[in-house]
């Protein structure tokens, strides 16, 4: 860790702070919060404004799970989506990913992860009493699982599977494009595509 001591308290708080974000490290932290307050102390009360006011606004979604302001997003709410598919995807940014192909015009339930026992991450931290609820509801003939194609993305789509057969719903698996060990986030556009329109029932 960084000396950060020898600058006061504050800098050294801020510090700390930073390291919350995911990928940032003590000296990275140190390199954002230096620049923050040599450089730019503007863009730095842009960026607590801006945070506070996410953290005051957004929540998610009461059907989908997907970041929000509104009780119901904008995809949930719409009449021109399909309501019988459902797809699973594992976090918001998936979601964004699978809307900029065009292709998928159903619904989405945002796990926010995926099935972790090491880590602690059960059924219950990923919302599957929400996900229960709605195959509950019989509205959903058709489940897409478009968790990422890692060993926990695999594990979290086959729980859902066996989970949806309960129900008697079809569950497909995206296949095709997305390779192995990949993020969908970080997935181009026409691969996405295509995955979507390769997929399997499992």
């Amino acid at each position: 860790m960084p000396h950060t001591d020898l600058f006061g308290p504050s800098v050294s708080y801020l510090v700390k702070a930073l390291r919350c974000l995911p990928g940032v490290g003590p000296k990275s932290a140190q390199r954002m919060a230096f620049h923050l307050l040599e450089s730019d102390r503007e863009g730095g009360i842009q960026l607590a404004n801006a945070l506070l006011e996410s953290l005051d606004k957004v929540t998610q979604c009461q059907s989908c799970r997907i970041l929000n302001e509104s009780l119901l997003c904008s995809l949930c709410a719409s009449t021109d989506r399909n309501h019988s598919q459902l797809c699973v995807v594992e976090m918001p940014s998936d979601v964004q990913a699978i809307e900029q192909t065009t292709a998928y015009q159903g619904l989405y339930f945002v796990l926010m992860g995926h099935l972790s026992p090491l880590d602690g991450i059960d059924p219950e931290a990923l919302g599957m009493d929400l996900l229960i609820q709605r195959l509950e509801a019989k509205k959903i003939n058709e489940i897409i699982l478009a968790t990422n194609l890692t060993v926990e993305g695999e594990a979290t789509a086959y729980y859902i599977n066996k989970l949806a057969k309960k129900y008697n719903i079809a569950t497909t698996r995206i296949a095709h494009g997305v390779p192995i060990g990949g993020e969908l986030e970080f997935v181009d556009v026409n691969t996405l595509s295509y995955a979507f329109k390769g997929r399997k029932h499992l």
